[in-house]
This record gives C-alpha cells, sequence and structure tokens, in this order.
C-alpha cells in the first residue's frame, strides 16, 4: 500500500510569537480507515499472517476502536476474514457498523473476559488459522512499521511529539531515531492516568529511552476522557489551521505541544515535528461532548 504522509508546516499566532517552526506529520493522510499510525503497526503484522499462512485476523477494542476499524478494512483488502473481540456489552455504533461493513464478526464479551485476551483467541474455532493482534495493534512487528516514519522525513528536526496509549508507536520512533543517529528528542504524551508505565512498554521492545521525555499531566482524566479546556482547544485548533484532530490521541499530544510552547520550553528557531496518528473516526464518538 502507497503511504502518503506529508510533513506539513502549520501556521499558528502561537509559534510566530515564540519564534518557533511546527510540522505535522500527516498520517492521518495515509488511509481514511487503516488510518495512521493503525496502517504502520498492521503493515508488517499482515506480511507475517501471510508467510504463516492464516486466514483470519482476531483482534481486539472498545465499542469506539479505530484499531477494530483499521483491522476490519485491512481485512477487506488483503483478503482474510476478520473477527473483532469487543469490550463490554452489545451496542451499535458507526465504527462498529463501519467494521461489519468491511465483513468482521464482532463478539462482545464481558470486561471481565476481556483481561484475558489469550483466553478468547483459544476458546475459538479453527484457531490454527487465525492470527492473534493485540489490542491497539500492539507487538513488536508494529514497531517495526512505526519506525518507518522516521526514515520518511524530509526535514530534521529538534523535537518530535507524538501521543501514546500502549507506547508502541513511541518505540519504533525511538528506534528510527537512533538508527538514523538523530540528536532529535522524543517526547511522549501518554493519553492516559499513571502513563508512567509507557516507559518500561517501550524498553518491552529493546528501543533507547535517553533521548525521550515522558509529560504525564496531560491524560485529562485518563484514556478517552477529556475536560472542557481540552475541547476548547480541540475546537480552536481546528479553526486556526483547517487540521482535524480528535481529543483522545493527537489532541492531547497538540495540547501538551502549546503548553510547553507557551510556557518557554523550547528556544527561539526550534524545528519541532508532531505526529498526526489519525484515528478521526474516534471523533464519532465525542461529537455530544463538542455542543456543550
Amino acid at each position: 500500500m502507497h503511504i502518503y504522509s506529508p510533513e506539513q508546516k502549520i501556521e499558528h499566532l502561537l509559534y510566530k510569537s515564540k519564534n518557533v517552526q511546527v510540522y505535522l506529520k500527516r498520517d492521518d493522510m495515509i488511509h481514511p480507515f487503516i488510518s495512521g499510525n493503525k496502517w504502520r503497526k498492521l503493515k508488517y503484522n499482515l506480511q507475517k499472517a501471510q508467510e504463516e499462512q492464516k486466514t483470519t485476523l482476531v483482534t481486539f477494542g472498545g465499542a469506539w476502536s479505530n484499531h477494530l476499524l483499521a483491522t476490519a478494512c485491512s481485512g477487506a483488502t488483503y483478503q482474510y476474514k476478520t473477527i473483532g473481540f469487543v469490550r463490554g456489552e452489545d451496542i451499535n455504533n458507526p465504527v462498529l457498523d463501519m467494521c461489519k461493513l468491511f465483513g468482521m464478526k464482532l463478539r462482545f464479551v464481558s470486561r471481565e473476559d476481556y483481561k484475558d485476551k489469550l483466553k478468547l483467541f483459544e476458546q475459538l474455532e479453527n484457531k490454527e488459522k487465525c492470527y492473534f493482534i493485540d489490542e491497539g495493534g500492539a507487538n513488536s512487528e508494529a514497531t517495526w512499521g512505526c519506525k518507518e516514519l522516521v526514515d520518511e522525513l524530509a526535514n530534521t528536526y529538534d523535537h518530535i511529539f507524538c501521543a501514546a496509549g500502549t507506547g508502541t508507536t513511541a518505540a519504533g520512533i525511538a528506534q528510527g531515531i537512533q538508527e538514523q543517529n538523530l540528536k532529535t528528542k522524543l517526547h511522549v504524551i501518554p493519553v492516559l492516568k499513571n502513563g508512567g508505565f509507557i516507559l518500561d512498554e517501550i524498553q518491552k521492545y529493546h528501543a533507547p529511552i535517553d533521548q525521550i521525555e515522558l509529560h504525564l499531566d496531560y491524560h485529562f482524566g485518563g484514556y478517552a476522557k477529556v475536560k472542557p479546556e481540552l475541547i476548547n482547544f480541540v475546537k480552536n485548533y481546528i479553526k486556526a489551521t483547517g487540521v482535524m484532530i480528535e481529543p483522545t490521541y493527537t489532541g492531547k499530544a497538540m495540547y501538551a505541544l502549546h503548553d510547553l510552547i507557551e510556557k518557554d520550553y523550547f528556544q527561539e528557531g526550534t524545528k519541532i515535528l508532531i505526529v498526526h496518528t489519525g484515528g478521526l473516526t474516534g471523533l464519532l464518538g465525542q461529537l455530544e461532548k463538542f455542543d456543550k
């Protein structure tokens, strides 16, 4: 699949007033459904599934999961059957409806049963033909795809920002920075509470952490949680730049970047890249919060 993910320089009054350059790595443009880092995470998993002659992709996620949708679309595109275990009660929503359109078989499981994903996988019929992909696509193969983001860069940056849920994307970027012998500092924004564990997750993938800074104060209450100041920020950013972002991942990372710029964290003339990790269909589950 062809990757189209430009580095777009973003014009904003804040950047001009603080004399910093901010670019956006537009991974949201890679594909409308296999979006952003989800494409990168799935790329080598799909190759491995083919090598192992698997016929069904099996994965996991919440009711508004971009990863479920990306896996469903990947399956339809590359002729795999797909099964998605959905955490929680049996519901309908636009994201799950699109998963079904792509042919994914959804299995709703209790939050307690969901905790043991391997057990759910082992209980499947014909599991020898099934390929296990963890929630969010987190595994070593996923980091290989995320590492390629650094190889694509046309510019050299002093700082790179990215949101983190599992740490997989950050691990791949850290590996890419090391392989290119860059001095770039990687700023990781955990989108959930008590996100310090993300550093341990990054190290599990044998990624270097000496150029990583973790910013733990931008979770806004936890995963998929928001506060009025975050919602207002996202609305204002979209109006000011014409770039659509969502409040679960990229919105929190962008808020962190703007907060640090306002606090003069960066020297004048600094060049910064922030990764737009896509997943804009997640907005569909948050839209009512934007009306308040």
